[in-house]
């Protein structure tokens, strides 16, 4: 029943941190740390060794090294970063292929979408949120943590974690 309760929030907080993201433009760091901790909860409840435990904090770490580099080069925001990384550990070998792959797909679509939303003209006298004024501002970014999020939820089939629950 724990493993269940895991497996689910594993998904809630990735829709937490996708929604935060497109209103705020913002990933808190506790997001990042709750998926982490989830993730060890996960280790110890598993029948999961601990090499693979390992090799998936590594893959974590990789990921977040190449966030980091992202970053530096103003590409990736510092909270996407850190959920790349955070959901990266939870997807190991098998599934990390994937992740990468939808994630790619979905924040090229997201920036179709972005572009296309920033050419229209918002309606006259239409009173704005703020966070829909932020995304519809062509200098803003694109909140990378939705695309982060479609693609660690698109790969989880794949990951060791849904093997072990079905």
């Amino acid at each position: 029943m724990l493993e269940l309760i895991i497996m689910l929030a594993f998904p809630a907080l990735l829709v937490v941190a996708a929604v935060g993201d497109l209103m705020t433009y913002r990933i808190p760091n506790w997001l990042s740390l709750a998926l982490l901790a989830l993730f060890c909860v996960a280790v110890l409840l598993s029948d999961m060794t601990w090499l693979q435990a390992g090799i998936h904090a590594g893959i974590g770490l990789v990921l977040l090294g190449v966030g980091m580099a992202l970053f530096s080069y103003n590409l990736l925001g510092g909270g996407d970063a850190k959920l790349l990384a955070a959901a990266g550990v939870w997807m190991g070998w098998t599934a990390l292929p994937a992740y990468l792959v939808w994630t790619a797909f979905a924040g090229g679509l997201l920036a179709l979408c972005l572009v296309l939303f920033r050419r229209t003209p918002l309606p006259a006298g239409l009173p704005l949120s703020p966070w829909v004024a932020r995304l519809h501002d062509r200098q803003a970014g694109i909140p990378y943590g939705i695309a982060l999020a479609v693609g660690a939820l698109m790969a989880l089939p794949q990951t060791f974690w849904f093997a072990a629950l079905v």
